[in-house]
């Protein structure tokens, strides 16, 4: 079959993405609108196997990146498999897929969405403050407002600087496990089995279970502004981008960026202690 060529990897993160952000943010809106998941490890479970099963269908073609985050680092520490001219293609296709996801939610629930709005007293309006509980089914926001509530009080819960070191000691967790997993130097990795995709999928699940009432745990700035660009012209405008704070969009943009890599580096750190391939093989068997 040969190497796959860059057009086909870009449409393997295209489609990958696509399927995370159905199954994550439609978790979400299932949960939000209409209180289907009951408790935040349901909504978690519903993200972490959606992400395995994004990277089973396209991990083969793409290695299924799915998240700008993992991308830099894989380019940055993992060079030879992927190299840094790759950045840009991948970024630009997964957002791609992002943004197909979110309109097909806004398509299904939207319907669902005017109703919820409608319903909550006072009734919200989207644009205006407070509108970001409608919209946390796209984009992010903290402090969670399902969570906190959507006032003053709520923003005085969870500051811009908190919420910064949350996103990205969350990208640092997931990334820092990814290269676990997914080393093959590291003999009690699940690789033999192929598993990686599920415990890295599980590995997702229990970072939102701590860090998603803080801020929605995004862990991905595609993850975040795809979706954001459809709920911008959607109607939620400026709650959407950039947020009701007016930064919201940068946290979940810069710290992932800045969190992922360093998770990856630290792998890295402990990488030189363990075996080499050829020693796994004679300790297995």
């Amino acid at each position: 079959m040969g190497t796959p060529t860059v057009p086909r990897m870009m449409f393997a993160e295209l489609i990958g993405s696509y399927i995370l952000c159905f199954f994550g943010p439609g978790s979400v809106a299932v949960a939000v609108l209409t209180g289907s998941h009951q408790g935040l490890w349901q909504v978690a479970s519903v993200w972490g196997f959606g992400v395995a099963m994004a990277i089973y269908a396209t991990g083969a073609i793409s290695g299924a990146h799915l998240n700008p985050a993992v991308t830099v680092s894989m380019a940055l520490f993992r060079g030879k498999d992927f190299p840094a001219r790759r950045i840009g293609p991948y970024i630009a296709a997964q957002m791609v897929g992002g943004v197909l996801a979110a309109a097909t939610l806004y398509m299904l629930f939207n319907p669902t969405c005017r109703q919820f709005e409608a319903k909550q007293n006072p009734p919200i309006v989207r644009g205006e403050p407070g509108s970001q509980l409608s919209a946390m089914w796209f984009g992010e926001y903290f402090p969670n407002p399902a969570a906190y509530g959507t006032d003053e009080t709520a923003f005085g819960q969870v500051t811009p600087g908190m919420a910064f070191v949350a996103e990205g000691i969350g990208t640092a967790l997931l990334v820092f496990f990814i290269f676990a997993l997914t080393d093959r130097r590291n003999g009690l990795s699940p690789g033999r089995f192929r598993l990686e995709p599920f415990f890295i999928g599980f590995t997702v699940a229990i970072i939102i279970s701590i860090i998603a009432p803080l801020t929605q745990a995004g862990l991905n700035p595609m993850r975040d502004f795809a979706p954001r660009i459809v709920a911008y012209f959607a109607g939620w405008g400026s709650i959407a981008i950039p947020g009701p704070r007016g930064i919201d969009i940068w946290v979940y943009i810069i710290a992932p960026l800045i969190g992922g890599p360093i998770g990856a580096a630290v792998h890295q750190a402990l990488r030189g202690g363990l075996p080499a391939a050829e020693e796994e093989v004679e300790v297995a068997a």
